[in-house]
């Protein structure tokens, strides 16, 4: 039996990896199990660029939430929110309107342990302990921290592909479309099998092992999903082609939107 961290929530199988906790390990973070890091090391020898591509999500991350922002949001639901890390959407949020709040929602019971933990003594926000699909049990722990009467940002970093396409993820995204206002937004970010198919299809392999698997996507796919909304420019483009940051320096992957194989994009809910 692999040894029990004493931060490790009761009742959490520590002998099943979860995608979460790998992609905890990606960023380099200690909150993941010997098994999660086993099968994040099987992961990187199919695509050893998965810290980079981790890097870039979280860089999208907040070039969204720092675009939501200038739009004048300052409510964000944040699906799939994943385990606290450096530049948090509240952090980040917060930097530009002190008075923003925001709900993490994530069904991993190390993520969610970990989020309230972090956040018991900040203001503005909370975290929920759900799946993204349970849309009763997310709107309703919403409600009681957000206006949904006002817009909000929803937030779908890198999550939307451990959605199975029987569990109709364009059905959740439209759902989330109707619980929320005109003005709203949508932020997604999402795997795709465009660039690297054959590989692709080799990290979904690796990805049967864990508590969710992966499904990549093509543009096409994505983009109905998000039919609902009006896209901002550039649209569903390349990761690391949403408005990139001028003063961010070098791609570390040079550029080659082949080795991160993701879209992004935000919509704005009319």
């Amino acid at each position: 039996m692999t040894h029990r961290p004493a931060w490790a929530p009761d009742g959490v199988d520590i002998e099943r990896p979860a995608p979460a906790r790998m992609y905890d390990f990606y960023l380099g973070g200690s909150h993941n199990f010997e098994a999660d890091r086993r099968l994040a090391a099987q992961a990187m020898a199919v695509w050893p660029d998965s810290p980079h591509i981790a890097r870039a999500n979280r860089a999208f991350l907040r070039r969204a939430v720092t675009y939501a922002s200038a739009q004048g949001i300052d409510q964000f639901l944040d699906l799939g929110s994943g385990i606290p890390t450096v530049g948090n959407v509240h952090e980040i949020a917060a930097a530009l309107n002190p008075d923003a709040r925001t709900v993490y929602v994530d069904s991993d019971p190390v993520a969610f342990a970990h989020s309230r933990n972090l956040l018991a003594a900040t203001s503005n926000v909370v975290a929920v302990h759900a799946d993204l699909r349970d849309l009763e049990t997310v709107l309703k722990e919403a409600r009681a921290f957000l206006d949904l009467h006002r817009p909000v940002a929803v937030l779908m970093f890198a999550v939307l592909h451990f959605v199975p396409d029987e569990d109709d993820p364009a059905g959740v995204v439209r759902a989330y479309w109707h619980a929320t206002v005109p003005g709203s937004l949508l932020a997604v970010s999402h795997a795709t099998n465009d660039y690297e198919p054959e590989r692709l299809s080799e990290m979904e392999d690796v990805y049967r092992n864990a508590t969710a698997g992966l499904t990549g996507r093509s543009h096409d796919r994505i983009a109905a999903m998000l039919g609902e909304y009006d896209l901002v420019p550039p649209g569903l483009v390349s990761m690391i082609e949403w408005r990139p940051d001028p003063d961010a320096g070098p791609d570390p992957l040079g550029g080659d939107v082949r080795r991160y194989s993701a879209y992004a994009a935000v919509g704005i809910r009319r």
